[in-house]
C-alpha cells in the first residue's frame, strides 16, 4: 500500500453556518460554480482538489465523538493559493468587496502574502514567491 503522505489531498470539508452566504462568496470571489450540491453542501473544484462547504448542522455526526469548533473559537488552519502577483490579486479582491485580514506583506521566508476570511470564518492566503 502507498503511504498516505504520497497521495494528494482530494477534498477539504469546511463547516459553515450560512451555506447560501458562503456559497455566494465562493462564486463571486473565486469565480467558481458548484460542481455538486444539495440542501446542506456545495462542492467547488480548485485545480487539483475540491472544497466541500457543509452546513454545520451536518458536521456533528461526521465528527462524533469529537467536538466541532465554532467560528468564534479562532483560526485553526490557513488555505493558501499560489499566485503570480499578490498586489494585483489584492486589488481584484478589494473590487469584489473583500476586506484583507493582513498584507500584502513580504515574509522573511521569501514569499509575499495577503490573507482574508470567508463569511464562515475560514482563513485564505494568497502567496507570491519572491525572486
Amino acid at each position: 500500500m502507498k503511504s498516505l503522505g504520497s497521495m494528494n489531498v482530494d477534498v477539504i470539508t469546511l463547516f459553515v453556518e450560512d451555506l447560501q452566504k458562503v456559497k455566494a462568496f465562493y462564486q463571486e470571489v473565486f469565480g467558481l460554480q458548484a460542481v455538486c450540491e444539495d440542501e446542506v453542501s456545495s462542492v467547488f473544484n480548485f485545480g487539483n482538489m475540491s472544497i466541500n462547504l457543509l452546513d454545520i448542522s451536518e458536521s456533528h455526526e461526521l465528527m462524533k465523538p469529537g467536538t466541532v469548533a465554532t467560528r468564534e473559537s479562532g483560526f485553526r488552519f490557513l488555505l493558501t493559493i499560489r499566485v503570480d502577483d499578490v498586489d494585483a490579486v489584492c486589488d481584484e479582491l478589494k473590487k469584489r468587496g473583500v476586506t484583507l485580514l493582513n498584507g500584502p506583506i513580504n515574509r522573511p521566508w521569501g514569499v509575499r502574502t495577503a490573507s482574508f476570511i470567508d463569511p464562515a470564518g475560514h482563513a485564505w492566503e494568497i502567496a507570491e514567491q519572491l525572486a
